[in-house]
């Protein structure tokens, strides 16, 4: 009797035991495909995304008849000026019959127009990002540091201009640059980016998570503001800094509208503007160009990807 009860008992736990490990595997299966289906719809939509780049940088490297007939009906027009109705699919091809670096060496040897206009756009574009970091972070510093009815109705402003999209800013700023008498010139482009208030939000928003412990600490040791702001604010900020600059930067390399109404000298206008101009004659050009146009923006992008993570991730902790 009592060996019967033991065999059961044992069968019992050995019968509960294959259950468990069935429900586990079970349980581990339906965790592999929801992630497998995940990992599917994400690859999709990473290739989908990618497909206007891929497509640009291997249009880049056909000739331009190729591209033509390709896509010289897109950018056809009537005798009067005005786009024609596309009767036919556009033939859209990412290998090309033929792999061609003329479009290449007319961009970079034997037209020096487009090197000029890149190189506008860095001239535009860098100093916006520099002189915007220092003024979001001298701002931010007193925003976070100095409390006030004030200062809270300013910081109120500047988010109400932040929300305002820039093409309602555009005729105010004009008719300042005017009034400065600076249209026509770069300080036109520099002065709104450089006091634009998008870095001196996030950044006053990003340093009030500092601990205000670590600050008390630094003011007992006997150090002044100006230690407090250099030694322990912006390392802290490090990482934010570094991705409201990638934000900033890829921001301003694509404008348009500002240079188009703010700069009458073609000569001044960035490569964002040519690309905005594309005819039917320079089809190839445009492919090629506007590979070169990425290569900087990728650029900055790999190279702060891990600060611009931890710039949104970051809570408020020290490390260390």
């Amino acid at each position: 009797m009592t060996f019967r009860k033991s065999v059961l008992k044992g069968t019992g736990t050995a019968l509960s035991d294959r259950v468990f490990i069935k429900k586990k595997k079970k349980k581990k299966r339906r965790t592999f495909e929801k992630r497998a289906m995940a990992t599917i719809i994400a690859a999709f939509f990473a290739i989908l995304f990618l497909m206007p780049i891929i497509l640009t940088v291997t249009n880049s490297f056909m000739s331009a008849s190729e591209i033509s007939s390709n896509y010289g009906q897109v950018f056809s027009t009537t005798d009067t000026g005005g786009k024609t109705y596309i009767s036919e699919k556009v033939n859209l091809k990412f290998i090309p019959d033929i792999v061609s670096f003329s479009q290449y060496i007319t961009v970079l040897l034997k037209s020096p127009d487009y090197l000029f206009k890149f190189w506008n756009s860095v001239i535009l574009v860098v100093p916006i990002v520099g002189f915007q970091l220092l003024v979001a972070a001298l701002a931010s510093y007193g925003f976070t540091r100095y409390r006030g009815r004030l200062k809270e109705i300013i910081f109120f402003v500047y988010i109400i201009l932040m929300l305002m999209p820039y093409q309602v800013t555009l005729v105010p700023n004009y008719l300042v640059s005017g009034w400065l008498n600076i249209i026509d010139t770069r300080w036109a482009i520099w002065l709104p980016g450089i006091f634009s208030p998008f870095a001196v939000y996030l950044l006053t928003k990003f340093m009030r998570r500092i601990p205000v412990s670590v600050i008390e600490a630094a003011q007992i040791d006997g150090a002044g503001e100006w230690q407090i702001f250099r030694r322990i604010c912006m390392p802290l900020c490090k990482g934010c800094m570094c991705s409201i600059a990638i934000l900033i930067f890829i921001d301003y390399w694509n404008m348009v509208e500002q240079p188009l109404i703010l700069l009458s000298d073609e000569a001044m206008h960035p490569l964002s503007v040519f690309l905005s101009k594309i005819n039917a004659g320079e089809i190839g050009l445009a492919f090629a160009v506007a590979t070169i146009y990425m290569v900087p923006t990728l650029l900055v992008f790999l190279y702060g990807e891990d600060y611009l993570v931890e710039g949104i991730t970051y809570q408020g902790g020290i490390k260390g």
